[in-house]
């Protein structure tokens, strides 16, 4: 007959470790979620109420008037139109991003060129290089062309690969790959567009939906450079219309601005949700070689 040992039984030090361990972490838990439950129960606050008041729960409930009120619209433009530019801008910059990078990941981890190695470098150094350096000469330079004030400078610079993180990533990504994969498809007779495109993309799915996620959640978030080159109210991108909902100079609707800045969350939140796990995937098989 076979005896099982019983576990060890551990001390008190350990139990006490263990319990300041999980309750740090739950502290951290309730400060990293604090933000995102101010939010939401601010929806069902007052206007009124909801800039200085100290108290996160509210003491009126308003119900879903702060939703109703956001999803009339405001300037005389529907709510469903500032989405629609959103979406828009994000399915593109994804579109781009990933298409581009990709293709100039390939060549630099798979061909051998004259610069290849100098021209990586240069890539590499513009993650070093702050966007605000070259706000002035990109405005000028779409100022010229008769861009600004269309989806054009927010766009085109997504299909040239101007990316230098994901072309890293990718390129990263790319490198892990064993080269008999390459050698095989060249003795089908498989060119480097017929190599990348059947060999390559197929096993680059994590890298390329990571890439994906982190292009969709930049372009929706993104403030500033729709700010620099966007002038029409109604092709303002969701951040830009939050800005409607505060004015200065008469009253500013709070309640609305916590209701869609909500709603603005769930995109994210739901394309997140879809795809972390390749999100994981993709972190994980950085390290792995072939």
């Amino acid at each position: 007959m076979t005896t099982v040992a019983a576990p060890p039984r551990r001390s008190g030090a350990d139990r006490r470790r263990s319990l300041l361990w999980h309750a740090s972490a739950i502290l951290l838990l309730v400060v990293l979620l604090y933000p995102l439950a101010w939010l939401l129960l601010g929806t069902f606050k007052p206007t009124n109420r909801i800039i200085g008041d100290v108290n996160i729960w509210p003491e009126e409930f308003v119900g879903f008037e702060n939703y109703a009120s956001a999803l009339e619209g405001v300037a005389g433009i529907p709510v469903v139109r500032f989405f629609g530019n959103s979406l828009l801008l994000a399915i593109a910059s994804v579109v781009g991003t990933v298409a581009s990078s990709a293709l100039a990941a390939y060549a630099f981890a798979r061909l051998r060129f004259r610069g290849d190695k100098v021209l990586f470098g240069f890539m590499i150094s513009t993650l070093l290089l702050p966007f605000h350096v070259l706000i002035i000469p990109q405005y000028i330079i779409f100022q010229r062309l008769e861009l600004v004030d269309t989806y054009a400078p927010l766009l085109l610079p997504k299909f040239l690969a101007t990316e230098a993180f994901f072309v890293f990533l990718m390129v990263q990504f790319i490198r892990g790959l064993p080269r008999d994969l390459d050698e095989a498809a060249t003795i089908d007779g498989c060119g480097h567009l017929r190599t990348f495109w059947h060999v390559i993309v197929p096993l680059m799915r994590p890298a390329l939906i990571t890439s994906g996620l982190f292009a969709f959640i930049w372009s929706w978030n993104d403030f500033l450079a729709p700010l620099i080159y966007i002038t029409s109210p109604d092709k303002y991108p969701l951040p830009l219309a939050l800005q409607f909902f505060v004015d200065q100079t008469s009253t500013s609707d709070y309640g609305a601005l916590v209701a869609l800045s909500l709603l603005a969350l769930l995109p994210v939140v739901l394309f997140f949700l879809a795809f972390q796990r390749y999100l994981v995937e993709g972190v994980a098989t950085q390290g792995l070689k072939g």
